[in-house]
């Protein structure tokens, strides 16, 4: 959008140049405008094609009404963007020494580009001649031709005087388009008959309407203007992919904090995908293995004899309580009391191996009565 601020900046300069070379005698002061500059990730062209035709004709000379169409123009052209649709500038009337032609393509149709169209607005330098409207909306209809894209859009600057047969050529060229294309005058002077003859082209096009020069030539409400011409919100995008969550061994932990990859199908886990006989298997200070924690240990005799080829190692841990010499001993006591029991319901030893940890690897804090419940427990690591 930088390079578009300084090509604005440069050309508009010259532009004006022009502007008030020949058409008045004072510089006219249409007040300070600073171009709207839109999001391009949020909005997108609605307009595939566009051309702007601006009344260059005798009538213009009085009340700067030549400058001030130029002005909207150029304040046109500086706000729209680039965005890739076709565009021309076509003129009717001039001075003999612009062009002898009763209406002139001066820039297009080509790739819209604010230089390009502030080039061929610099080169419509004085007005002159009849008001032929008809014949540059005649023109209109080979300028629109052939062209890609649906979406057409017709920009009228004129002060509607002194003009025939308009509207019969206004209605040939809607219906040679039909609802691909909308017709957009803006009314430059205060003549009631030149209001009355636009309002009566923008309802002729159906799908445009009527604007006033004065309208335009504030930065907001061109704004307003090239918004609803020219753009429309862009669809929001796609929302990102999930992230891919991978559970290899399918235990419902992911493998990026599973810290026991390959623990077998129905074992019960922890939140580190480890499988863990917790405090429910011995009491306070004992290795000797409660009742109730029978039907744990038979999960894991069932899932062992599922898995003939598998052997697992037995890791005891414990609290802090006590010295670290008696809750060595006491883990491995209670690894090999797990040991015997699956030994004793079939599963053979010399698939099972058994270590003592001690409380060298606690789960949760020891400061608390659950913290050290927590870390009283067996790991099976297959």
């Amino acid at each position: 959008m930088k390079k578009k601020w300084v090509i604005q900046g440069l050309l508009s300069l010259l532009a004006l140049v022009f502007l008030f070379g020949c058409a008045a005698k004072e510089p006219v002061d249409f007040g300070a405008f600073t171009p709207a500059q839109f999001d391009l990730d949020r909005v997108e062209s609605k307009v595939d094609n566009f051309l702007v035709i601006m009344d260059a004709s005798s009538s213009m000379r009085h009340d700067n009404k030549f400058a001030t169409a130029k002005t909207v123009v150029d304040r046109l052209n500086m706000t729209i963007p680039e965005m890739g649709q076709t565009a021309g500038l076509r003129t009717f009337g001039h001075d003999p020494s612009v062009c002898t032609n009763k209406t002139r393509l001066f820039y297009g149709m080509d790739p819209y580009t604010t230089a390009g169209m502030a080039e061929g607005l610099a080169g419509v330098s004085k007005p002159g001649g009849t008001s032929p409207l008809d014949k540059a909306l005649a023109a209109a209809q080979t300028d629109l031709e052939g062209l890609g894209g649906v979406h057409n859009a017709v920009i009228i600057v004129s002060d509607g005087e002194d003009m025939t047969h308009v509207l019969d050529q206004a209605q040939a060229l809607k219906d040679a388009f039909g609802s691909s294309l909308c017709i957009y005058p803006v009314l430059v002077g205060n003549s009631p008959e030149g209001a009355a003859l636009l309002q009566n082209l923008a309802e002729i096009g159906v799908c445009g309407f009527f604007s006033t020069a004065d309208d335009l030539l504030t930065s907001a409400g061109m704004a307003g203007f090239v918004s609803e011409v020219f753009l429309k919100d862009a669809p929001a995008p796609a929302p990102a992919p999930s992230p891919v969550v991978k559970d290899s061994d399918g235990d419902g932990v992911p493998d990026d904090i599973d810290q026991c990859p390959g623990t077998p199908e129905g074992a019960r886990v922890n939140s580190v995908g480890c499988w863990v006989l917790e405090n429910v298997l011995f009491d306070f200070d004992k290795a000797v293995i409660k009742p109730e924690a029978y039907p744990l240990l038979d999960e894991v005799v069932a899932i062992l004899k599922k898995n003939p080829d598998m052997t697992v190692e037995l890791q005891g841990h414990t609290d802090n309580i006590g010295s670290q010499e008696y809750n060595m001993g006491l883990s491995l006591r209670r690894a090999n009391a797990v040991a015997d029991y699956l030994e004793s319901k079939g599963i053979s030893s010399d698939r099972l191996t058994t270590k003592g940890f001690g409380f060298s690897k606690p789960v949760a804090l020891n400061g608390t009565e659950f913290g050290r419940s927590l870390n009283r427990r067996v790991e099976l690591h297959p």
